[in-house]
């Protein structure tokens, strides 16, 4: 099974030189470089999905229901 998949993109002369600068500075190479920025990026836009779910349940008056029905069973839980 592949790991890895090549693909080719385009991306501003400014961010070129910046990932060079850095790559030798980190001597890291710069793929590996792209992929660390890319998988920071994809975690926070999860975060910001998760974020935006929970803002969009504290509205909903079912989901508040059920919210406290479920803290209601596990205070019973840990008070036995």
């Amino acid at each position: 099974m592949r790991t890895k998949r090549t693909f080719t993109s385009t991306i501003s002369t400014e961010l070129i030189s910046l990932l060079d600068d850095y790559s030798k500075k980190l001597n890291m190479p710069k793929n590996h470089l792209i992929s660390i920025a890319i998988g920071k990026y994809m975690n926070e836009l999860k975060k910001q999905d998760y974020i935006q779910s929970f803002q969009k349940a504290k509205d909903d008056s079912e989901m508040k229901t059920l919210s406290e029905e479920g803290y209601e069973d596990f205070l019973e839980i840990i008070n036995k």
